[in-house]
C-alpha cells in the first residue's frame, strides 16, 4: 500500500474508532465504508474494515449485518488472494459484495495506475511457490 493511501486509510479507521467509542453507529459505519473502499485491495485492511462493521452490526443487533460481515470476512481471504475486489464497493451487507460502485472523487487518485492483473499474477506465483514447497516437504515424509 502506498504511503499516501495507508495514511488515508488510517485516518478513516481512526475516525471510525472514535465514532464507535462515542456510540455513533451511523457515523462509524459511514467511515468504515470509506475505509473499505481504500483498503479492500489489501487483505489485512480489507478484513479489518469488515471486522469493525461486524462490531457495529453486533452492537446494533442487526442480524443481516452480522451474517453479511462474517461471510465477508471469510470471503475477503479468497477474493483478495485471487485479486478480485469490486472497485468502490462500500462493504456493507446492504450491497452485493460483488458490485463495483463509484469511487468518491477525493479517493480517485489512489486508484490511478493500479494494475489488478499484475497483482493477481504475483499472488498466483506466490501460491504456486508455496504449493511446490508444501508438496516437496510432503514427498520427504515417510508414512
Amino acid at each position: 500500500m502506498k504511503p499516501e493511501l495507508a495514511t488515508a486509510f488510517a485516518l478513516e479507521m481512526a475516525a471510525a474508532r472514535a465514532a464507535f467509542a462515542a456510540g455513533d453507529d451511523d457515523q462509524t459505519f459511514a467511515l468504515l465504508e470509506r475505509a473499505h473502499i481504500l483498503g479492500q485491495r489489501w487483505l489485512l485492511p480489507h478484513i479489518l474494515t469488515h471486522w469493525w462493521m461486524l462490531k457495529v452490526g453486533i452492537r446494533r443487533a442487526d442480524r443481516r449485518e452480522i451474517i453479511g460481515q462474517v461471510t465477508r470476512c471469510i470471503g475477503a481471504v479468497f477474493f483478495n488472494t485471487f485479486g478480485w475486489v469490486p472497485r468502490g464497493n462500500t462493504g456493507g451487507a446492504n450491497v452485493s459484495p460483488l458490485k463495483p460502485m463509484p469511487v468518491p472523487p477525493e479517493f480517485a487518485g489512489f486508484f490511478e495506475g493500479h494494475d489488478t492483473m499484475r497483482h493477481l499474477r504475483r499472488r498466483l506465483l506466490l501460491i504456486a511457490a508455496v504449493g511446490i514447497v508444501i508438496l516437496a516437504g510432503l514427498s520427504t515424509l515417510r508414512i
